[in-house]
């Protein structure tokens, strides 16, 4: 099948579908089959390990404020049929903060984490499923992280139940890893992977349209490629992240700024960059604050030639009428910054399911875009009932959910950005690779290099493009080679870190 990317699909038709179905494809095994491919592979061992980072200055989104973070870096191990073998590496930040907000301690949160990381370093061998890692990773996703973090819950000792966020932050490592592994074991680049070639179901074995879109939108005889963008760009435009705490002025630097040559103010980092794009976080329960931080930085933008601003209320939003007085306020005070207002990101609380809020009336003023909502396709699908009208893509929630909600999106004409969990090292690998075959609406959200630049400096020795923004952008053109294109055999000796 010739690899296509519907740059604006706002459905696919039955006439199309029936057509690509009618052309000669392997067949379709659903979730359970045993595939024979002879690409196939199983998992068959997998370690943990933790790295700690400090960040240089705090990152304070909604109520929670970072100041350090454990990567969580996996390695995992795969066979295929033949018994050839080969490695393949994760990584994902442990953003406690933001996947596990809440008001009993950071320490309990992290504790509790850590020991269900063990368990799914235990229980990624133990699934013995066999196929291409999109596959294998959805079988996980669907039969056993559910029940794994039930039982984890069960004997809770943190006071509190683990999300369902954290978990899939989690387990996205492992996830990653198995699809590098792949890669890495058939010498092919992985997104080279994700068509009728190497897998043996379709996206109709593992996505269903909206039920208004049902008979005119079919995954029958769909791949993955059909929804990813070839050849993905080298370079992206790269968003600037404005945290709460981020000083606009000399005046808010407070007594101890760090003295470690990199930018310490909106406008260095503008002009030191070349920025061309910055999301705004906001506290969603303070309007007036809020709106003035709107504002503020917009004026910025407008006097250094930023061009596109997001507003990310970090969930924290109770009623769509706050967003909705933020907007006309500032489209009839400040129709300029308005209009460099890109897109509105997760203003509510992220259980969809619980809380369904109704938000046409705030996506008619600007798009408005799933964040931590966006668990999978399913959650996507709810949110486009409700009215959400994009989805900002993670690779913390799992390389495989990221690709099933991506093609979900684009054939609904949902428009799609690739948000950051302030990835570093090779956190940050995957992270600008979904976002260069995704066809975002613009760039790719990428800020490790403002809270610890450093961190990434083995990584960067190899592929410097992407970890300074240079001219507004990051590089992509030195990843090259299997999996995910890491060329790890290159890097020097590893961080330190400890064995989970």
């Amino acid at each position: 099948m010739p690899k296509k990317y519907f740059s604006n699909p706002k459905k696919l038709s039955s006439m199309e579908s029936s057509a690509r179905s009618s052309k000669e494809l392997p067949t379709i095994l659903r979730e359970g089959t045993t595939s024979e491919k002879p690409t196939d592979i199983r998992v068959i061992a997998s370690k943990a390990f933790l790295l700690p980072v400090a960040t240089r200055v705090p990152l304070k989104f909604g109520d929670q404020i970072l100041e350090s973070i454990n990567c969580l870096r996996v390695r995992m191990s795969v066979c295929d049929n033949s018994g050839r073998t080969a490695e393949g590496w994760g990584e994902t930040p442990l953003s406690v903060q933001w996947a596990w907000p809440s008001e009993i301690t950071y320490q309990n949160r992290l504790d509790s984490l850590v020991e269900f990381c063990q368990k799914l370093k235990q229980s990624w061998p133990e699934h013995r499923g066999s196929g291409h890692p999109l596959e294998l990773g959805h079988d996980f996703l669907r039969n056993v992280l559910p029940a794994l973090q039930r039982n984890h819950n069960a004997g809770a000792r943190s006071g509190e139940e683990l999300p369902y966020l954290a978990a899939l932050v989690a387990n996205s490592a492992f996830d990653i890893a198995l699809h590098d592994a792949y890669g890495n074991l058939h010498q092919v680049d992985i997104y080279d992977t994700y068509n009728a070639n190497y897998m043996n179901r379709d996206l109709a074995a593992f996505l269903q349209p909206a039920e208004s879109q049902s008979t005119t939108i079919s995954f029958s005889g769909a791949y993955p490629e059909d929804f990813l963008v070839f050849p993905p760009p080298q370079q992206l435009s790269a968003w600037h992240l404005v945290g709460g705490l981020d000083p606009l002025s000399s005046s808010e630097l407070g007594d101890n700024p760090p003295d470690d040559g990199y930018p310490l103010l909106l406008r260095e980092w503008i002009e030191t960059d070349g920025l061309k794009c910055l999301k705004i976080k906001l506290r969603g329960n303070d309007m007036e604050w809020d709106y003035d931080r709107l504002v503020q930085v917009g004026k910025v933008s407008l006097e250094t030639g930023v061009e596109a601003l997001s507003a990310d209320f970090n969930c924290c939003v109770q009623e769509t009428s706050y967003v909705n007085v933020v907007l006309d306020r500032l489209r009839n005070e400040e129709p300029a910054i308005f209009e460099r207002l890109v897109y509105v990101e997760q203003p509510f609380e992220y259980d969809l399911e619980q809380r369904r809020l109704d938000v046409h009336q705030v996506a008619r003023r600007k798009p408005l875009f799933l964040d931590e909502s966006a668990h999978d396709w399913q959650h996507v699908r709810l949110g486009y009932e409700l009215g959400w009208t994009g989805v900002a893509l993670k690779t913390c929630k799992t390389q495989t959910g990221a690709l099933l909600s991506l093609c979900w999106a684009k054939a609904h004409g949902m428009q799609l950005m690739v948000q950051d969990l302030t990835n570093p090292m090779l956190a940050q690998i995957p992270h600008v690779r979904l976002a260069a075959h995704a066809g975002t609406i613009g760039g790719v959200e990428t800020n490790a290099m403002q809270f610890y630049p450093e961190a990434s400096a083995r990584e960067a020795q190899i592929h410097p493009g992407l970890y300074r923004r240079r001219k507004g952008q990051v590089d992509l053109s030195t990843l090259s080679g299997s999996g995910f294109g890491y060329r790890i055999d290159e890097m020097n000796p590893s961080h330190q870190h400890h064995e989970v």
